[in-house]
């Protein structure tokens, strides 16, 4: 009899954190090795950030706080859904924690029973499926395709709920895809859901502000107000305020839920980190001005990229709406074999053999759900990103 558990045999480590880790660990070793793996900003956290953090700890503001977050961070939350998105939500439909992985963590194990289905579209987040698995629930997957730049429709969204579904994961813009959905792309999909008043929505905004061009992000209670009091509409700090180590994810929804989320975190890790929220409430309420000056360096990036990936032979890349991903198809390089002899079959053996014989770390598109494809990261400095495509290119143009 084994002395793990059941329920860890359903799940599989973060791919994603895999190839950060060996990115490191061959660098340590001496390799020359470009990591675009991690879904980082490569970009310090706001100086106003850090020094309401210093203040919170000169003033002490380091003990327990109530388990789902401070009513000052709360309200900072409420008045960002009301100004940003058109959302309107009191402290108690509001719940803070330790990273946006936690509150989608905690709302599925608030919810899911043996048998309950989660439609999931791919490509996806890694952990979207492993999540829903350790609650007990089934993931169900709907690809999206590359024809419809991998955003889901309508009839796909149908064909995937049955009377079993309790919630639709959404996410826009997309990881890995960087994928947008229009408010008439988004419209589409709500529709579809106000015929079925059994599924809830999971919709993660993690990526709201890291648009280009022209794009308007929209969020699903936004686009369809009637879907409100099913809706629990989940972002963090993480990405758009370069804070991913300050650990502060966050959601707002019906009382109910956000109640039984408290439940789950005040027995498992209680509360997030209590410098890490007053830094957060600094973070919402306080100049948004860089954003701006961020994305104008991620879209110089991901434009950089999509260009020398596209002038790969065998790669396709299309440009996505936003995040700071992209997902090329390689599906002109399947059946060839590399200088060293190794058969690409897979992304996972492209991706193993770039990092091998050109020290390039990206991670497979089989871990999303979508082959074959892989995920680039340029959340990284224009040197390390042209380094690294001009290696790809040397790589798909050696492949015989």
């Amino acid at each position: 009899m084994s002395f793990l558990s059941e329920t860890l045999t359903r799940v599989k480590p973060s791919p994603t954190i895999a190839v950060s880790t060996l990115a490191a660990e061959l660098k340590a070793a001496g390799k020359d090795v470009i990591g675009l793996g991690a879904g980082e900003p490569d970009f310090n956290t706001p100086d106003n950030i850090c020094q309401a953090a210093k203040a919170a700890i000169d003033a002490g503001k380091t003990k327990y706080t109530a388990p789902d977050g401070i009513p000052e961070l709360k309200q900072a939350i409420c008045d960002k859904f009301l100004r940003d998105n058109g959302l309107s939500y009191t402290p108690k439909q509001v719940s803070v924690g330790t990273g946006g992985k936690q509150i989608l963590y905690n709302a599925l194990m608030a919810t899911l029973n043996p048998g309950d289905e989660v439609v999931i579209p791919a490509p996806y987040w890694v952990s979207y499926p492993d999540m829903v698995l350790l609650a007990g629930g089934e993931p169900v997957v709907a690809e999206a395709s590359a024809d419809n730049a991998y955003k889901l429709t309508a009839d796909q969204l149908e064909a995937a709920i049955t009377p079993k579904t309790k919630w639709f994961i959404f996410n826009s813009p997309s990881n890995p895809t960087g994928a947008g959905y229009t408010h008439d792309e988004l419209k589409a999909l709500t529709d579809v859901l106000m015929r079925h008043p059994h599924v809830w929505i999971m919709s993660d905004d993690m990526y709201e502000h890291l648009v280009y061009d022209d794009f308007k992000f929209v969020t699903p209670a936004e686009v369809e107000p009637a879907l409100y009091d099913r809706t629990l509409t989940c972002n963090g700090v993480s990405k758009a305020y370069a804070m991913t180590g300050w650990r502060i994810g966050y959601a707002a929804g019906p009382e109910a839920l956000i109640g039984a989320m408290r439940k789950i975190q005040s027995q498992s890790t209680s509360n997030p980190c209590s410098v890490s929220q007053w830094a957060s409430v600094e973070a919402l309420n306080g100049p948004q001005d860089y954003l701006a000056e961020n994305n104008a360096v991620f879209k110089r990036r991901r434009d950089l990229v999509v260009d020398m990936l596209n002038a790969a032979e065998g790669i396709t890349c299309p440009t996505p709406e936003g995040a700071f991903y992209v997902y090329p198809s390689i599906s002109g390089c399947m059946g060839k074999t590399t200088p060293a002899g190794k058969k690409i079959e897979t992304d996972e053996d492209f991706a193993t053999a770039l990092l091998e014989e050109k020290g390039v770390a990206v991670v497979f598109g089989g871990a999303f759900g979508l082959s074959p494809n892989f995920r680039v990261s340029y959340a990284t400095s224009d040197e390390n990103l042209v380094k690294a495509c001009t290696r790809i290119q040397e790589f798909c143009a050696s492949l015989s």
